[in-house]
């Protein structure tokens, strides 16, 4: 994982424990921080590490962004390639991957909030694997999602958007 995807990550997780119902933004982190650390980091400063212009932080922007989120230090750089720890199983990293591309994808379909929404439900999934392959199985049966979308959501079934 990236030191860009896990500020990403972290974000959602901090929205989440807030109760916000969705990722904390940029200027909220920032206005937290300063708020509850008694520092300040600039929102440009967080925008350069997510989109990855900025690939390395100070140590104090690490130390602070550290204490914020209450992670170690060392858990904000890049992990290597391949990397994993001896802890995690395959599982849970195959769960962490699906999270953080689920989080991105709602990123990237901000424009259309109700795909937005429901990319990130599927991340806060507490197994998204299993989630997703659900998914698949409903997809394979030839019918069925046209059916069960019909029956969960009678407007979404007839306006022509049903995909």
């Amino acid at each position: 994982m990236t030191l860009a995807e896990k500020i990403r990550y972290l974000r959602e997780v901090e929205g989440s424990l807030r109760e916000m119902g969705r990722p904390m933004t940029q200027l909220e982190l920032v206005n937290a921080i300063r708020k509850e650390q008694g520092k300040g980091i600039s929102q440009s400063y967080i925008s350069q590490i997510e989109n990855g212009s900025r690939r390395h932080m100070t140590q104090a922007t690490r130390s602070l962004l550290a204490k914020f989120f209450k992670v170690h230090p060392g858990f904000l750089v890049d992990d290597p390639e391949g990397y994993h720890t001896e802890l995690t199983s395959d599982l849970r990293t195959v769960e962490g991957k699906l999270d953080v591309w689920l989080l991105q994808g709602s990123e990237q379909f901000a424009g259309d909030a109700e795909i937005a929404d429901v990319l990130i439900k599927a991340a806060r999934q507490k197994d998204t694997r299993k989630c997703m392959l659900l998914l698949g199985a409903i997809l394979d049966t030839p019918g069925l999602a046209e059916r069960l979308l019909e029956a969960l959501r009678p407007q979404s079934g007839t306006d022509g958007k049903t995909r």
